[in-house]
């Protein structure tokens, strides 16, 4: 028999579907599971062990922290032979530069697997993007004072887990602290799926080519959401509206048109006429820079679930509004400007053009994402993430 338990982890929606008399997922918070252990990996005891904590200089503080240089790898949680769930993570480093946000990478596999399922920026898996900090909350991420990352994804495992940093920023890490914590023991049921990460970014984006915030993966699943950071081109557009396009979710076999279509990018994350900070539970816009027209905003699935059988792509457009104030900017540039729609009409932003003050065309911008997902396997065939290059080109 299955039952649904409608215990939520601060949301009021529970993740899990469980079998019954099997609470999957954070529990009510007067039962203890039967046969459930909680364990924490940190500094003062990487491999979470029984009674083996805190063993440094007598138990005083004597590893609270430790060093990652440039290039050095480690491992900071890892079980094996045994259930269990990944329920809180928390990291802070003195040197919060875009290098570092950008160049620590974090991967995490599920039941031994030879891939990671998450492989992201650590910046930008605990949704912060374009290598900047800001403080804000919502239902699964937070940053209480700019300088630490939390996560409480539920992140489930069946036989084993791993969890590693590698600093691939070419800088020293000072001091490097975090806690893992997690239970063992947990009875999972048969539809419990694994968290997956998967970080990329395009700059430029391709004219017409809609920016693949999750490109297609297959199998069964969930949508949890995503973290975008844009770098409008203020050269080519100036402080034009870049946020026109909307958001395609393409669902078990869609291919030319989607079965979910938002409307417009400020739309995605509840707002509308543009957008400013603000952090919400389910969506926020946790870094805006007018003056640089770069932006750091996200959307989480958790009350709206995005479910799939067989396969799942989410794709967002990139096109811009012109203004009264802008049309003329961009005519005095020269440069081409094409018409939003099926193929590419240049623009005539002239005196003679008898444009309206306001109209929408395809623009090019720089975009990253971290997309979300649970999947009913371990692994998935997403490309690996980009070279640390790539990731941190143009951040300042």
């Amino acid at each position: 028999m299955r039952q649904s338990i409608a215990i939520a982890f601060m949301t009021g929606v529970s993740m899990f579907s469980t079998h019954a008399n099997a609470q999957v997922g954070p529990e009510p918070l007067f039962v203890v599971p039967e046969g459930v252990q909680t364990r924490w990996a940190s500094s003062e005891n990487f491999k979470g062990e029984k009674g083996q904590g805190g063993k440094v200089n007598a138990g005083r503080k004597g590893s609270a922290c430790f060093p990652l240089k440039a290039g050095e790898h480690r491992t900071l949680a890892e079980v094996s032979g045994t259930t269990g769930i990944v329920r809180r993570m928390w990291v802070t480093i003195p040197d919060r530069t875009p290098q570092l946000l950008r160049g620590l990478r974090l991967d995490m596999y599920w039941d031994d697997a030879a891939k990671p399922a998450v492989s992201a920026p650590l910046g930008d898996f605990f949704c912060q993007t374009l290598g900047k900090m800001a403080t804000f909350q919502s239902a699964l991420f937070s940053n209480p004072e700019g300088r630490g990352f939390n996560g409480c994804v539920p992140m489930p495992f069946r036989t084993g887990m791993k969890i590693e940093v590698t600093n691939e920023s070419g800088q020293d890490v000072s001091m490097f602290f975090y806690e893992v914590d997690y239970t063992i023991g947990d009875k999972l049921a048969d539809n419990v799926m694994y968290l997956h990460a998967h970080w990329r970014r395009e700059n430029p984006t391709t004219l017409q080519r809609d920016f693949a915030i999750l490109p297609r993966v297959k199998g069964r699943g969930r949508y949890l959401g995503c973290v975008l950071g844009v770098m409008a081109d203020m050269a080519k557009y100036f402080n034009s509206w870049w946020g026109e396009g909307e958001v395609k979710i393409y669902l078990d076999g869609d291919e030319d048109s989607p079965t979910l279509c938002g409307t417009g990018t400020e739309d995605y994350i509840g707002t509308g006429w543009g957008q400013g900070p603000y952090a919400h539970l389910y969506q926020g816009c946790n870094f805006a820079d007018g003056v640089k027209n770069h932006w750091g905003f996200y959307r989480l699935h958790v009350p709206d679930p995005v479910y799939f059988h067989r396969d799942c792509r989410v794709t967002i457009q990139q096109i811009g509004c012109w203004s009264p104030e802008t049309k003329p900017l961009m005519h005095g540039l020269g440069q081409p400007v094409y018409k939003a729609g099926k193929g590419l009409e240049p623009l005539d932003f002239g005196p003679e053009g008898k444009l309206g003050g306001y109209g929408l065309f395809e623009r090019q911008d720089d975009w990253s994402s971290c997309a979300w997902f649970y999947l009913d396997r371990p692994t998935n065939d997403l490309p690996p993430l980009a070279a640390v290059a790539e990731r941190i080109a143009g951040l300042k």
